[in-house]
């Protein structure tokens, strides 16, 4: 009656898990493991409730927590300054890299979006101070809740750069980047992050109440059509349940993003030959059953002319732009083979885009017209893209 209050007007989570602790590792394990007479048996009981008050305590303000500080977070200017932000903090990096590797890594946490970092230090102290199924609900929860946020954010940044500055590429990069921390800090928790909800289905008890009103049916006949009998026996509520899975939903949102990055970083390299070669395809296609039709070279989209200052603005774009990308890359994802992996489909899409030019030159063209279009070889083109990545 003493200490039920007390713990119950505690409102930082810290200092509930920390209660928690105390009570379970030197009140609990300690001091009243080591005594098994009379009098450590009764306190035993009273200790347990102490200890479910303080966990359901902590789990109240848990909620409360991630509502407020996840779920209502408020971004400031500060935190949306990407990708100023992993700029600031990699000239900060590599200047204390010999000084000490801790400060370095407290660096790289410090660009984490702060409801991705909130959401993570406050399951990592729940894991071990509530009920595993417990944990596991809130769990789902709080990364659902976590990834919401994140991809408000991501809105937010690419609103604040602007998609004359990239602040497409920016938004992408951001939202990759901390799914990709979520799902790797997630990772060490033994638990699962779905929960099962469940509830009642009353509409296909409109169908017995429409036969009622229309006179379909009858209260008052004695036999398996009555009305009565009929919604007892088969019209009672229906329970439907619902599997919620946190992470298969964050994979599922990484690779959405990552191929959407993927198309339309392509997109930014090669958008003018993608174009063409799509026209390209209209043209024989319409052109197949015409008997009199011009050669592709005649045609006005497709003059030599026309596709060399295609092949120019595709040159300028690799030359320019998708460096520009690259090197946002390296800021938002430090790890190279995580970037290897998301640059080798953008590669092969910019490289089949060139093929396809490179045989229509071939097919299509004259060899005075090839000379005049300076289009990339293959080799030249992978030696580019390599360095990239």
């Amino acid at each position: 009656d003493i200490l039920r209050p007390a713990c119950v007007q505690l409102a930082e989570v810290d200092s509930l898990c920390e209660l928690i602790e105390i009570v379970k590792g030197e009140v609990l394990e300690e001091q009243l493991g080591r005594r098994r007479d009379a009098s450590g048996a009764g306190i035993f009981p009273t200790a347990h409730r102490i200890l479910a008050d303080i966990q359901e305590r902590l789990i109240f303000r848990s909620q409360t927590y991630i509502r407020d500080e996840v779920m209502g977070y408020q971004p400031s200017d500060q935190d949306l300054d990407y990708p100023g932000k992993l700029e600031r903090a990699a000239a900060e990096a590599a200047a204390a890299e010999n000084d000490n590797e801790g400060v370095v890594d407290d660096m790289q946490f410090s660009t984490w979006y702060p409801p991705v970092e909130r959401t993570l230090t406050c399951l990592s102290k729940l894991y071990r101070c509530i009920d595993p199924q417990i944990f596991s609900s809130l769990a789902q929860e709080a990364v659902a809740v976590c990834s919401e946020s994140v991809h408000i954010g991501r809105r937010m940044v690419a609103r604040r750069t602007g998609s004359q500055h990239g602040g497409g590429v920016d938004g992408m990069l951001f939202l990759i980047k901390h799914l990709l921390v979520l799902r790797e800090q997630i990772a060490p928790f033994n638990t699962e992050f779905q929960v099962v909800n469940k509830e009642l289905d009353f509409t296909h008890m409109r169908d017995h109440l429409r036969k009622l009103l229309r006179g379909e049916s009858s209260l008052l006949t004695f036999s398996a059509s009555n009305a009565f009998l009929s919604l007892v026996t088969s019209g009672g509520p229906r329970i439907l349940e619902s599997q919620v899975d946190s992470k298969k939903d964050l994979e599922k949102q990484l690779k959405l993003v990552c191929e959407e990055f993927i198309m339309a970083v392509t997109k930014l390299s090669v958008e003018p030959m993608l174009s063409f070669i799509t026209k390209v395809t209209a043209v024989k296609v319409s052109s197949a059953n015409a008997s009199d039709s011009k050669s592709l070279r005649e045609q006005a989209f497709a003059a030599p002319q026309k596709l060399a200052e295609i092949v120019n603005t595709v040159n300028e774009a690799v030359s320019t732009a998708l460096p520009s990308v690259a090197q946002k890359m390296k800021l938002y994802l430090l790890n190279p083979s995580t970037r290897a992996i998301l640059f080798k489909p953008i590669k092969s899409n910019i490289a089949e885009a060139h093929g396809q030019i490179a045989q229509l030159l071939e097919t299509e063209y004259t060899p005075d017209d090839v000379q005049g279009i300076n289009l990339l070889d293959a080799n030249e083109l992978n030696g580019k893209l390599d360095l990239f990545c």
